[in-house]
């Protein structure tokens, strides 16, 4: 491999959302100029506005801009920039582009085409790790891909197992197979998937190892040979096997598992030449046995809370070794101080099984304060769309040990606006506040052994909550008012020579309400009657979204914003202690459109791809049959029948984009169901 130095001082960033900024921040950092690509729908986003330069690839759907090759090179070579870094996702971990960028005389800000290539496709990667001696998990990674011949050698194996794409990662194209009767339509389901997401539908199985905790090394790498490690991360706390809660150091790390596991993964990198950042992920069990699962041949997502406990800048060491110079670094320069836990915040709701949600930002507004650090790449007035993947942020809080990084992430959470699409801020805080993670035990089963189907529902609005919503509501109502009169006197805000106005507002969530009544008792006083309590209010401080209340003699705070959308001005978010609610003022229960859909009506739970329809007009269907597939944010939802029936029309057909909501097709309700 040349060891020529190859200094650059301009980076095209070939990728999008909070990668993107982080990125052109450290290239500001060190002088670089910085260009940025862009799809129409991100037009206005905030790493276009950050970077010195941009370019438009194209419509929004990635494959028309984002994974365009050609469109990346036209940028770069449009632009005159001189290095290319990928980001993660996307082409990050495409061999293809890599060589392109080579021979376009582009420097690639990544390992070689070879390295890529060989650790993308995990068959040919855990082959490899086998033969240079790293621990694997038991399985199959063998070219021969038959349905048959994939069900014997499960059977070889031993249930339970995990079915995985090849290529890859991010948990599309994975399956886990408890028993051999699921065998063959987890394997159609995740090939399928896999080669939506990848383009390939190769497949390997390995033993499915109880509940492991999900430990991987950061390794680094020059042109010069020198390869050394940067600890580990624990990314136990997974939902459909990608990451939520990210730490360093991992809590039951002991020195000579880190040296050993530390050890491991250098020898992967040098096994393969590697050059430059990377990941190798392993399956620690409870013996302290571990075992390689997979390289990124990338940044990771989680890549912050390295840096945090090392004190290094990932991706500054990415564009020394770029531009071929020496790391600096050697093993026992690497010292982990502290402890650093990152949250990823999603727009999704888990209620509906973690799917993603889309929407407006009505409203962002990051928390901040010693040993916190966040990561975005949206803001207000942005909008969560349904063609990328669903994380908005990242939320990284460090301490000088764990317990003190844990609460001052609960804390920055709960001082984290988002308003507008759903997102996963009180799960995150939940989750950071349940003993298993409190004591440093949780696996990869976390979530599915800590939070029941009732749990992930979210919180229930409660009176006091709806008695601040309806303040809030009241006083803005108040204000537009006193704004609109002609020379009223303030001492007759709120008087009347009868007795005392009070205003009725009403909230529904669900098929439940709360009623409740406001009375005026003062300066920035409010009496609050509702079914079962009184509330004694004292607005004291109140900002453009923040507001502090005296009620009952508990001090709260609050954060809120005032639909615009709603003319009336009757709806109103607000976000109580990590809890986010949207509220509109009524008298009486709205009938929500779920209710009146007919039972047989199967509508697409999000903006995206009909990937496939299963069934024809005319087809019997049984309640959990397979009716359509859904493709939106990198993820297949399927689609099941909810009633027995017959199929009475089919809306659309398979590869068009369909809206949320959009009435895919209509089922005629068989008596019985």
């Amino acid at each position: 491999m040349s060891t020529q130095k190859t200094p650059f001082s301009s980076i095209l960033i070939a990728n999008r959302g909070e990668i993107a900024c982080r990125i052109i921040h450290t290239a500001k950092l060190l002088g670089l100029r910085t260009i940025a690509v862009y799809s129409e729908a991100d037009a206005q986003a905030p790493h276009v506005m950050m970077a010195d330069d941009s370019y438009c690839l194209g419509p929004a759907p990635v494959a028309a801009s984002y994974l365009d090759m050609d469109k990346v090179l036209e940028a770069a070579t449009t632009k005159k920039a001189e290095a290319i870094h990928p980001g993660y996702g996307f082409l990050s971990e495409n061999a293809d582009f890599a060589t392109a960028c080579t021979d376009a005389g582009l420097i690639f800000i990544g390992p070689t085409p070879k390295a890529i290539e060989l650790m993308g496709d995990k068959a040919k990667a855990k082959r490899r790790m086998i033969d240079a001696g790293v621990p694997c998990v038991p399985g199959y990674q063998g070219e021969e891909q038959s349905d048959g011949r994939l069900i014997d050698e499960a059977a070889k194996i031993g249930f339970p197992i995990m079915v995985k794409a090849a290529a890859g990662g991010g948990g599309r194209g994975m399956r886990l197979v408890e028993a051999e009767s699921a065998l063959a339509t987890a394997i159609t389901a995740a090939r399928s998937e896999a080669e939506n997401a990848f383009g390939s539908g190769e497949l390997i199985l390995e033993k499915a190892i109880s509940q492991p905790r999900h430990v991987e090394i950061q390794v680094f790498a020059d042109k010069y040979g020198n390869t050394i490690h940067l600890g580990e991360r624990d990314c136990s706390v997974q939902r459909r096997h990608q990451k939520v809660l990210e730490e360093a150091p991992c809590p039951v790390m002991t020195p000579e598992l880190r040296q050993a596991m530390g050890n491991a993964a250098v020898k992967a990198a040098k096994d393969i030449a590697y050059v430059g950042a990377g990941t190798v992920e392993f399956l620690l069990d409870a013996s302290g046995e571990f075992y390689f699962l997979e390289m990124n041949t990338r940044l990771q997502v989680e890549h912050p809370v390295t840096e945090m406990v090392t004190g290094l800048d990932l991706v500054a060491l990415q564009i020394r070794v770029a531009q071929g110079d020496e790391l600096g670094l050697v093993q026992k320069d690497v010292a982990l101080s502290g402890h650093a836990i990152e949250a990823r915040l999603y727009a999704e709701d888990t209620s509906q099984d973690f799917l993603p949600a889309t929407g407006p930002i009505d409203l962002w507004q990051p928390a901040s304060g010693a040993g916190i650090r966040i990561d975005s790449g949206i803001s207000t007035g942005g909008e969560v769309s349904p063609f990328y993947d669903p994380m908005l942020a990242k939320i990284i809080a460090y301490g000088d040990n764990r317990e003190e990084a844990r609460r001052k992430l609960i804390d920055a959470l709960k001082c984290t606006v988002m308003f507008g699409a759903t997102t996963n801020k009180a799960f995150l805080i939940e989750a950071l506040e349940r003993p298993a993670f409190v004591n440093g035990a949780a696996t990869t089963a976390f979530i599915g052994d800590s939070f029941s189907k009732e749990d992930l529902a979210g919180q229930s609005l409660t009176e006091r909550d709806a008695a601040i919503a309806a303040v809030l509501l009241y006083t803005s109502a108040h204000a537009k008012a006193m704004h609109r009169a002609i020379a009223t006197p303030h001492e007759l805000s709120n008087w009347s020579s009868a007795t005392k106005i009070s205003t009725p507002f009403r909230f529904a969530q669900g098929e439940n309400g709360i009623t409740l009544n406001i009375t005026p008792a003062g300066d920035n006083t409010y009496h609050i009657l509702t079914d079962d309590q009184t509330f004694n209010m004292l607005l004291t401080e109140k900002d453009d979204c923040k507001v502090y209340f005296d009620i009952n003699g508990e001090k709260i705070t609050a954060y809120y914003q005032i639909s615009k959308t709603d003319p009336s001005g009757q709806s109103i978010y607000i976000s109580i202690e990590g809890c986010d609610h949207f509220l509109t003022n009524a008298f009486g229960v709205f009938t929500s459109a779920s209710d009146t859909a007919g039972a047989g009506s199967v509508t697409a739970p999000m903006h995206g791809m009909l990937l496939e329809v299963f069934v024809s007009q005319g087809d019997k269907v049984k309640k959990g049959d397979r009716l359509a597939v859904v493709e939106a944010m990198k993820m297949q939802h399927e689609l099941l029948a909810e009633v027995d029936g017959e199929v009475a029309d089919i809306h659309f057909e398979a590869g068009v984009q369909v809206a949320a909501d959009s009435l895919l097709m209509e089922i005629t309700v068989t008596e019985s169901s």
